[in-house]
């Protein structure tokens, strides 16, 4: 090595020497004041208004073992470390303080406080370099919004992050949530949580989440997975279910259901939306209604469905289009839509409306139907009015005309009331078997009455044409009357309403956090139970 070649290595060498040793001193903790300083077996004893120092932090406490050796202090009695250049403060009784790790292991009443977020805890492990708190036998959290608790936690200073887990409960004047891992940012008072999540509000309704929730804390808007909301008088489900309380708006995709309590009835779709102040529904993709009776259920589908709520009976109605089809025990309908107004239980089908029960079809440009006792009691058909009931040999009775009302008994056609241009055709039978001919009836207002699905009498007014026509004479095309389409395979049944939508099966007992115990019983140790075993 050539002589400056060796004068730059000497100087380089003294260089990082000299910043090497700078670093340790700057890292040293260094004594700034304290009444009385004594010496020990490898430590000095600090005692009465101890201050140390190490890089930006003041060290406060009644006394201390300093190891200058270790660059270790174990502090006693009002201790603090106060970050200078940061919102950092914390405070226990006893506290460790590594200056070579800037480890604080600070027990016994800790209170660490950061800008507007407080924790409490009696076990906290403070890392001053990367700014990590963390507790491990319960801690308690305080902000201006919430109050958090867990068993342990982790407190990320630098990101505002605090990571809760174990008996997780977060309590605000609105709220009470409950569950086993919780991350909360302390800026935006925002809590995400993981798994199983329970809430209760104040006004006793329950959110639950089974694959984890974000909560903005101080808007009040939720976001759940796998979610169901109950409150007084409803019930929400969805895969992804979004609340917003001060807009009092349901959100809710994958899996949607709505239930009713009042109505006892259920809603279930791909995407619904509820708005609670307005008791306002809708339900789009592949819906379907469940009404619950006592007897059996009203199904019905539809591509979308809305339902309007509320006190006033004459203010609630239901939707359904396009499409729509519905069954009920006999009863069964089609048509584009539906109108379901609740004050006088009627039912509107619009559009190529048919409706089904036991052996009648009835069709029109319009149709609504009232149901009574849980069964249709009464049917209006406007304009093209045209029944079909079959009999006991499967013959087709018949009877068109302008305006028609119809009225069932226990859920069968018991009369018919035509007004304008009246026509029928009915089969004259014998013994319920055999066919003594076809009656034809012209008349501006007609009414047939019918006995398990044959004609058992009719009576006409205003100037009737009537004809009879024996079986020998029966001629092609006359059984039936102009417009005559019996339309039986387009009637829905439970397989077509079953591959329309099939609801997800929920477990209605789901687990909540909020049904264990408050107090645990104590189980008593091993030595106490020797003590009994020995007595």
């Amino acid at each position: 090595m050539t002589k400056i070649k060796f004068i730059l290595f000497c100087l380089l060498t003294s260089l990082v020497f000299t910043k090497v040793q700078a670093q340790k001193e700057q890292s040293r903790v260094e004594i700034l004041q304290a009444e009385q300083l004594l010496g020990g077996s490898g430590f000095e004893r600090l005692l009465t208004d101890v201050i140390l120092k190490h890089k930006t932090s003041l060290i406060y406490c009644d006394s201390a073992h300093f190891y200058s050796e270790d660059n270790l202090a174990k502090l006693f009695g009002n201790v603090k470390i106060d970050d200078q250049e940061d919102s950092v403060t914390v405070t226990s009784r006893y506290a460790e303080y590594d200056g070579n790790t800037q480890l604080a292991l600070l027990r016994n009443n800790v209170v660490l406080v950061n800008e507007g977020t407080t924790l409490y805890t009696d076990f906290l492990d403070y890392n001053r370099a990367n700014g990590e708190a963390i507790y491990f036998n319960s801690g308690m959290v305080k902000d201006s919004t919430n109050v958090l608790t867990s068993e342990k936690g982790i407190y990320e200073t630098q990101i505002e992050k605090i990571t809760f887990n174990k008996k997780v409960v977060l309590e605000n004047p609105d709220y009470t949530m409950r569950s086993n891992s919780l991350f909360y940012y302390t800026t935006t008072k925002i809590a995400e949580t993981e798994k199983l999540t329970n809430i209760l509000s104040k006004e006793g309704n329950r959110l639950n989440a089974q694959k984890g929730s974000f909560y903005d804390t101080e808007n009040k808007i939720f976001r759940f997975y796998d979610g169901d909301v109950e409150s007084e008088t409803s019930i929400v489900y969805g895969e992804e279910l979004f609340f917003d309380e001060n807009a009092q708006y349901y959100e809710a995709k994958e899996n949607v259901s709505i239930y009713n309590k009042e109505q006892n009835a259920e809603v279930f779709g791909d995407e619904g939306k509820y708005w609670e102040g307005k008791q306002y529904s809708e339900v789009y993709g592949n819906a379907l209604v469940r009404k619950y009776f006592e007897v059996d259920t009203l199904f019905m589908i539809a591509d979308t469905l809305i339902s309007q709520d509320g006190q006033n009976a004459e203010d609630k109605y239901t939707l359904a289009y396009p499409n729509m089809r519905l069954i009920k025990g006999e009863l069964a309908g089609r048509a584009d839509s539906m109108a379901y107004i609740y004050a006088d239980s009627t039912v509107h089908l619009y559009t190529d409306p048919i409706l089904w029960n036991n052996k009648s079809q009835i069709t029109a440009d319009s149709i609504q139907f009232t149901i009574a006792n849980q069964e249709i009691d009464q049917a209006l058909l406007k304009d093209n009015a045209f029944a079909i009931t079959r009999d006991t040999i499967a013959n087709f009775n018949q009877i068109k005309g302008r305006k028609m009302t119809g009225y069932f008994l226990d859920g069968d056609m018991e009369k018919l009331d035509v007004e304008g241009n009246g026509e029928s055709l009915y089969f004259a039978i014998e013994n319920d078997t055999t066919i003594k001919g076809i009656n034809k009836l012209l008349c501006g207002r007609i009414i047939m009455e019918f006995k398990e699905g044959t004609v058992s009498r009719i009576s006409h007014t205003i100037k009737p044409e009537a004809s009879f026509t024996p079986p020998h004479l029966f001629e092609k095309g006359e059984q039936k009357l102009e417009g005559f389409i019996w339309r039986g395979e387009e009637r829905p049944n439970k397989k077509q309403i079953d591959d329309w939508r099939t609801p997800k099966i929920r477990d209605k007992n789901r687990y909540s956090f909020f049904d264990e115990p408050e107090v645990e019983l104590p189980y008593p140790e091993n030595d106490e139970i020797q003590i009994l075993i020995d007595n």
